[in-house]
């Protein structure tokens, strides 16, 4: 077992349109994993259920269902051996912190990638992916939810990550 590492469950985070799918399944492509990323599993599964009004309540509920889920499934590939790479867009320090000290208590090896570009650029970045309904693209993100998400963020910092492997990555404008 020389030179070999335990599967470690790979955690993503940044703010919207940072560019945390495009990291995820580049570093999915490396790992031989599929990236399990919250909005895709939202947009296929409920998408076409959402209502007009009270959207966060609907929202926190289903995002919580899918997050449970994608937890249990990546501690699956673990278990049989595999990394695994999950994006669970939390945006609050508080559920950041529950998740690592969850994984802490299992003994569970993870590692934490940052991902970060100017409130500018990543306006711009989700601006472009919505009208270009690329390969990261699973649902309208409208100028609205891009503010209330961004203000929502809070910024990964120095202190939650003490003790915690991390890699920080600041995007850089692609134009």
């Amino acid at each position: 077992m020389i030179g070999r590492t335990l599967p470690t469950i790979h955690i993503i985070e940044g703010p919207v349109g940072a560019g945390k799918t495009t990291y995820a399944n580049s570093l999915g492509a490396e790992r031989s994993t599929p990236p399990l990323v919250l909005v895709s599993w939202l947009a296929n599964l409920f998408l076409a259920d959402r209502p007009e009004t009270d959207l966060w309540a609907w929202y926190g509920e289903r995002k919580r269902r899918c997050s449970t889920q994608i937890m249990s499934l990546a501690h699956g590939l673990v278990k049989h051996g595999q990394d695994a790479i999950v994006e669970l867009g939390l945006i609050k320090a508080e559920d950041r912190l529950s998740l690592y000290s969850a994984m802490e208590t299992e003994n569970q090896a993870y590692t934490v990638h940052v991902l970060d570009a100017t409130r500018d650029e990543r306006q711009r970045r989700v601006r472009k992916r919505n009208k270009e309904e690329g390969e990261t693209f699973a649902m309208l993100v409208s100028d609205e939810v891009f503010t209330l998400a961004s203000d929502l963020w809070e910024p990964v910092g120095p202190e939650e990550m003490r003790g915690r492997e991390a890699n920080f990555i600041h995007v850089n404008t692609d134009g």
